[in-house]
């Protein structure tokens, strides 16, 4: 079991490092996401330099590529401590991506789809957490920051089992966040909008 959870924390940190954000805008002859609006590589600034359609299918992939290791290892039976590694990784993957100079984005998306095995009744607690913020304050790093740091709680409610290596997540989530929350109390960070329709 030791190497097969070695072999799925490798295989989810280089699914992870595959940039869907920088692929997809390279594809469509969009400017790179990394150099404009937040320079962050997710669906959010996707959104915001592009379209909805766009920013549609880059979420969807970055949720996929949470989703899939941590399913595989949930499928080979691992222990919650391994599929918290496995998350992680891939989370790490998404952040510092081996295949785009370590330079990548927030893993927000990434972190929702490891956490999808967990069961659909806390992706759908997520799933309102994160849009009742963003409809109420049109901050998508807020919504990220709250929704995350309320995963734990969730878990705990729903399949406590799993509630310390959603805790391993939560925190690294949230240190990814700090410039944003430092953008947050200066009041200089970017709100949710878009350029164009789909």
């Amino acid at each position: 079991m030791l190497l097969l959870t070695v072999v799925l924390i490798i295989f989810a940190y280089l699914l992870g490092s595959i940039s869907s954000a920088i692929l997809i805008c390279r594809i469509l002859n969009l400017p790179d996401p990394r150099t404009q609006g937040s320079n962050n590589p997710g669906a959010t600034n996707v959104l915001r330099i592009s379209n909805k359609r766009t920013a549609i299918a880059v979420l969807t992939f970055d949720v996929l590529k949470g989703t899939i290791p941590v399913w595989g290892a949930y499928f080979f039976g691992l222990e919650p401590i391994s599929l918290g590694l496995i998350a992680l990784a891939a989370c790490l993957g998404h952040m510092y991506p081996i295949f785009f100079q370590f330079k990548g984005g927030k893993a927000v998306a990434t972190a929702f789809g490891v956490l999808l095995p967990i069961g659909l009744d806390l992706a759908g607690l997520l799933i309102f957490t994160w849009y009742f913020v963003a409809k109420i304050t049109r901050y998508s790093s807020l919504a990220a920051i709250v929704t995350v740091s309320l995963a734990p709680v969730y878990t705990w409610l729903l399949k406590p089992l799993y509630t310390y290596p959603v805790i391993m997540l939560s925190v690294l989530i949230i240190l990814r966040h700090r410039a944003n929350l430092w953008r947050l109390i200066r009041g200089i960070e970017p709100k949710i909008s878009t350029k164009k329709s789909i």
